[in-house]
């Protein structure tokens, strides 16, 4: 089967951001280890439509506390990771 890319975006070329995971650690006895990650969500029903999955796409009002280095309780994190509206996008 043959892939197909898209070009996904918010409507009027908005920016857009995911959310990520970033971690550096030292593993006893070894190199340092950068590693990132995407996390994603089951699809809004726009991107339904070519996948079952997409990026979790924060709301511009949601970057503070997402970035918020000292934001340790996982329960307000969580109803961030949630398919964002297609009403918003476009592909």
């Amino acid at each position: 089967m043959k892939k197909q890319p898209y070009y996904i975006r918010m409507k009027a070329g908005r920016p857009l951001a995911l959310a990520g995971l970033w971690e550096h650690w030292e593993p006893q006895g070894g190199k340092p280890i950068d590693s990132c990650t995407i996390i994603v969500t089951p699809a809004n029903s726009l991107i339904g439509k070519i996948h079952d999955r997409m990026p979790v796409i924060l709301s511009p009002n949601d970057y503070h506390q997402w970035l918020d280095p000292n934001q340790r309780d996982r329960e307000k994190l969580i109803p961030l990771l949630k398919p964002f509206s297609e009403s918003e996008m476009e592909i």
